[in-house]
């Protein structure tokens, strides 16, 4: 793939982020704001990030290196008209993504992606009268997207399959893990098992069940620190021998009743734990249960080894 160059419309903490991943994957990014404090502003919190990313290693170049690779502007024509790729990162606000992106249609290339780090709201919503909607889609990353890696890639109907993939394959060539969403439900993905992790903490605070630093040490020291090795199926199916399967016989009535508690009523039919488990045996095999297990407790051994080094806030 020949060199892409980037816009980044918005110089927030998100537009910050995006800048970063850009501009460390050696490409010219371009960052856009309506409001000259923002992009001073900007450059402050880049020196500062980098900074901080150098002396940890995550830099392979100087700082100094990295940020001649960006520009900043109040022009946004100027900001999208000779680029292939432009990261929108404006508030949360319908209105003002339909009228980014309408001006968006008219300004720049014809061949360039035009994505929406828009954490709840869909393509669909901000894009569908536009006539090149094709081109048009979200690209939701955690934050900070330079030290996490993951990014929602998520089409509408109407975006088409080549756009997909050129922004499939642009975010790996810059570093970035995209997951292709398949239809566009509330919140997406990330965002989703994040708000049931939260609904369910807060009822537990609320219910006097415990407190929310308590259950914050409950993440920290456990879920979270296994969820960064295994996610919730890998651990499910090396938590039990004999896999998904096996989990979800000893655990899936006890799941079933703890949502019931909360007014949800999703018992997991056979058919969905099949799929589950023919998924996860391709990846986790039954059969190698025992050595899988001793590679997930031998990387919780080494993370047990860094955090041990480091305060926490």
């Amino acid at each position: 793939m020949s060199k892409i160059k980037f816009a980044v419309l918005g110089a927030g903490s998100i537009g910050l982020g995006w800048a970063i991943v850009f501009a460390r994957s050696k490409s010219d990014v371009v960052v856009y704001d309506v409001k000259q404090e923002m992009l001073d502003n900007f450059w402050i919190q880049l020196r500062s990030r980098l900074a901080l990313l150098a002396s940890n290693g995550l830099l392979t170049e100087s700082i100094d290196t990295v940020a001649s690779r960006i520009s900043v502007t109040l022009d946004l024509s100027h900001a999208v008209s000779n680029v292939d790729y432009v990261q929108e990162c404006v508030p949360e606000d319908l209105r003002l993504k339909q009228n980014i992106f309408h001006n968006l249609e008219d300004l720049s290339s014809p061949t360039a992606i035009l994505a929406s780090s828009s954490s709840a709201l869909t393509a669909t919503e901000f894009a569908y009268n536009l006539a090149s909607n094709h081109r048009c889609l979200v690209v939701h990353p955690g934050n900070p997207p330079y030290l996490l890696s993951i990014a929602e890639v998520v089409p509408a109907t109407f975006t088409s399959a080549e756009s997909v993939e050129s922004t499939m394959n642009i975010l790996r060539n810059v570093g970035m893990i995209p997951v292709k969403i398949s239809t566009e439900p509330k919140g997406f993905v990330f965002n989703r098992l994040q708000g049931a992790i939260l609904r369910e903490a807060y009822c537990l605070v609320r219910d006097g069940v415990i407190s929310a630093q308590d259950l914050d040490l409950i993440v920290t020291e456990g879920l979270g620190k296994r969820w960064s090795i295994t996610g919730p199926f890998a651990t499910a199916a090396l938590n039990v021998q004999g896999g998904i399967k096996a989990h979800a016989e000893r655990m899936g009535k006890s799941y079933f009743e703890m949502g019931l508690i909360r007014g949800q009523n999703d018992p997991w039919e056979a058919g969905l734990i099949e799929q589950v488990s023919n998924e996860m045996e391709s990846k986790l095999a039954n059969e190698n249960w025992k050595i899988n297990t001793e590679i997930r407790d031998l990387a919780l051994m080494k993370i047990n080894k860094s955090l041990s080094q480091i305060v926490k806030p």
